[in-house]
């Protein structure tokens, strides 16, 4: 199929994007990779798009202090090559696992995010490492939390007539540990179920543990995993807690790729073995 017919609009600012956006009936357009199908398939009909690719404010990509900002117009390929992703690693090991290479290419990472798609990994890796969403519109700028940012599935705490401008992840530090996993059919991909973790541990303990699980419900499921390691320390340790925590947070529904059951064994499996590993990680 073709699009809907649409108006198109490249702002010469933000403070332009964000006038366009509030005459209504109007969605942003930065890299396309998940809009432009929508658009095709007509699931979607915007009267206007508003194309923010070209904003060079947007294409901010830099390390500030203890935190890694990336502009709303910055590409997945690039953040996935980029030196500067080595400062907050969970982002380096799940950008593979982000469609295939060429989606990569023209897709952001904010876009990732604003979609909101329940079986993304930006939005879990976001919500794992406590990010922040720059959101600017009429009534002014503001911050999101990135694990109260996806309220639904592809609904976020944006408004119609706002935009997202960038976001700000923290930078890994000494005696933190990742992981990250996923079961797909084929590499690029929906995930069936996925994990994202963080273990922090401090003077060879664990004080902090965070994990996000995406696929398995229609945002990302995000639980303080800390006293769960105390259960001991190896992936079959682990594996009954893991389990039962599953059991718990998957609640999407069974469809021809897997039934719910099915997704919550995978989940039980690929926490207790990315936390396992995150732990020897962090005490290393």
């Amino acid at each position: 199929m073709k699009a809907a017919p649409f108006a198109y609009h490249r702002p010469a600012s933000v403070a332009d994007a964000v006038e366009t956006l509030a005459g209504g009936d109007a969605k942003v357009l930065a890299g396309g990779q998940s809009l432009v199908p929508v658009l095709a398939m007509r699931l979607g009909r915007p009267g206007t798009l508003v194309d923010i690719a070209g904003l060079p404010e947007l294409g901010r990509f830099e390390r500030r202090g203890d935190e890694l900002c990336v502009g709303a117009a910055v590409r997945q390929r690039r953040v996935e090559r980029d030196r500067l992703t080595a400062a907050v690693p969970l982002i380096g090991r799940a950008m593979p696992f982000v469609g295939h290479r060429e989606l990569r290419s023209r897709g952001t990472v904010c876009g990732s995010l604003a979609h909101a798609d329940p079986a993304a990994e930006l939005p879990a890796v976001a919500a794992c490492l406590g990010a922040v969403v720059e959101v600017t519109g009429p009534r002014g700028d503001r911050e999101v939390p990135a694990a109260e940012f996806v309220t639904g599935a592809m609904t976020t705490a944006v408004a119609a007539d706002e935009l997202v401008t960038g976001v700000r992840f923290p930078t890994a530090g000494a005696g933190d540990g990742f992981g990250f996993a996923e079961i797909a059919r084929r590499h690029g991909d929906f995930a069936l179920a996925g994990v994202a973790v963080r273990v922090r541990v401090v003077d060879g303990a664990v004080r902090d543990a965070t994990l996000a699980a995406f696929g398995v419900s229609d945002r990302p499921v995000l639980r303080d995993v800390t006293d769960l390691l105390s259960t001991g320390a190896t992936e079959a340790d682990l594996r009954p807690a893991t389990d039962a925590l599953a059991r718990e947070v998957v609640d999407t529904a069974g469809d021809a790729h897997g039934s719910t059951a099915y997704r919550a064994r995978l989940l039980g499996v690929l926490a207790a073995r990315e936390l396992a590993r995150a732990r020897s990680e962090a005490l290393a």
